[in-house]
């Protein structure tokens, strides 16, 4: 997957982002259910770059999977996103 155009288009995009967008851009993922190829490397890259920060991402993930029930915040003295709700 990392390999493909759509992937790199997005991972350089979130590459210049600062954490409160990566976020925003997170939670406009929140509850939506429209699924295609395109939002997968979207999802995938948003998320390689929160761990590429050195993120903790575990509120959002359970095992490989990531989630999108819950809207985050950034916690910034832990450097871990928080689900809200």
């Amino acid at each position: 997957m990392q390999q493909h155009i759509y992937y790199i288009k997005f991972a350089l995009r979130f590459a210049d982002m600062q954490i409160p967008e990566l976020v925003t851009v997170f939670n406009a993922q929140v509850q939506s259910r429209g699924w295609c190829s395109l939002r997968a490397y979207h999802d995938h890259a948003l998320f390689d770059e929160f761990q590429r920060r050195g993120i903790d991402t575990t509120a959002v993930t359970y095992g490989e999977t990531i989630s999108f029930t819950h809207p985050v915040s950034y916690d910034m003295t832990s450097n871990r996103l928080i689900a809200k709700g």
